[in-house]
């Protein structure tokens, strides 16, 4: 499991960091990319990664500002191209989002003349739909209303436990022959070999712990986003002011880099990524906000566009 920053800006695109738009890439998990937000030219960043768009199956829209949203038609048409001309069958994609973001794309769509070789599945949220959205066999997506100026979302992926691997060296020496009995434990199943009883439990390890991510929309400092966040792993929250700034960044509907990391640490998260940063801030002005968070929670990093790292459990 990896994240990759496509853009990390707030309200409109600047020299250093365009408009904001995630990957998480789950390849070695389910050979997939889920997409959190689709801000202006997110295509165009994309072209500088090795992501394919093809392997791009969901897509979660936080809240329907521009800068968050700008950039979806353009890459769903240019998706369509690209499956449509590989030997890859088109992979349906299905988008969660706010009420009004099925309205947003297929218009976008229907007035471009756009046509797409695949289908979109739309899941439009609204509060009542607070909780788990999404759960499979591997995965499952929680989702939690913000504090915005508009209705707006965080969601939180968790990665089911993984079984405990077998101990195929000790089972063999226990005299297990391998072959269908090997199956049998493998599934925790006892069996008996010559009158000896086989509990699977000694051959089988502890189960992997599923890893957490948490990523939140734009918002105030909120006790939602508290309990979304919960011992996640990973949290990956807008700071879009200083410390300073608080007044300003609560009536535009924002967080400073203390609240955000405030939320980090009662959240009990083990690392914090920053993003949706003002295009105020650069050069040694990033790195006060780095300093501003990093005194309330300690593993607080400001990121950058195209940024990426292995999630940890």
């Amino acid at each position: 499991m990896e994240i990759q920053f496509l853009g990390t800006g707030a309200g409109q695109p600047a020299k250093q960091r365009n408009v904001t738009s995630i990957a998480l890439k789950l390849l070695a998990e389910r050979h997939e990319i889920w997409l959190f937000d689709c801000g202006e030219a997110t295509q165009h960043q994309i072209l500088e990664t090795n992501i394919r768009p093809r392997k791009i199956t969901k897509i979660f829209i936080t809240h329907l500002h521009g800068d968050h949203i700008f950039g979806l038609p353009g890459f769903l048409s240019s998706r369509s191209f690209q499956t449509s001309s590989s030997d890859d069958q088109p992979q349906n994609l299905d988008i969660y989002g706010p009420v009004g973001i099925k309205n947003y794309v297929m218009t976008s769509l229907r007035l471009s003349g756009s046509k797409l070789s695949y289908r979109i599945h739309f899941h439009e949220l609204d509060a009542s739909h607070a909780g788990q959205i999404f759960s499979d066999e591997t995965f499952e997506v929680h989702m939690s209303p913000l504090d915005h100026t508009i209705y707006c979302m965080g969601y939180r992926v968790v990665e089911k436990d993984k079984k405990g691997e077998l101990d195929a060296q000790a089972l063999k020496a226990a005299g297990v022959p391998f072959g269908p009995l090997f199956g049998k434990v493998k599934n925790g199943q006892d069996i008996e070999i010559d009158g000896n009883l086989i509990k699977a439990a000694d051959f089988i390890g502890p189960d992997k712990r599923g890893r957490v991510v948490t990523i939140l929309g734009d918002t105030r400092q909120t006790d939602q986003a508290i309990r979304l966040a919960i011992g996640s792993d990973l949290l990956v929250h807008e700071a879009t002011y200083e410390a300073s700034e608080a007044k300003i960044a609560r009536n535009h509907g924002h967080s400073t880099t203390q609240q955000a990391a405030e939320v980090a640490k009662q959240a009990h998260v083990k690392r914090l990524l920053l993003t949706h940063i003002s295009a105020r801030y650069v050069g040694p002005l990033v790195t006060q906000l780095v300093k501003e968070a990093k005194q309330t929670f300690e593993n607080s990093y400001v990121v950058k566009d195209f940024y990426e790292e292995v999630i940890q459990p």
